[in-house]
């Protein structure tokens, strides 16, 4: 995956509805971004997608369990 900024990530979803496979929710794909996880040698990086739904209202889930609506 390609990066635009330090942790934000370019994505093929992004703008587009998306479907959190998780939860069942459908909305706009806003942004994927790296957050750093632990510290010292154990520290590593998770995927996170934003997602917006049609009321507004925006949440989070891991990016891999994103797809397509």
């Amino acid at each position: 995956m390609a990066h635009d900024s330090l942790l934000h990530e370019t994505h093929p979803l992004l703008g587009h509805r998306v479907r959190d496979i998780a939860s069942g929710q459908t909305g706009q794909l806003n942004d994927v971004v790296r957050e750093p996880v632990g510290a010292g040698e154990s520290r590593r990086y998770v995927r996170v997608a934003s997602i917006q739904l049609a009321s507004g209202i925006e949440f989070s889930t891991a990016a891999d369990n994103i797809e397509a609506a």
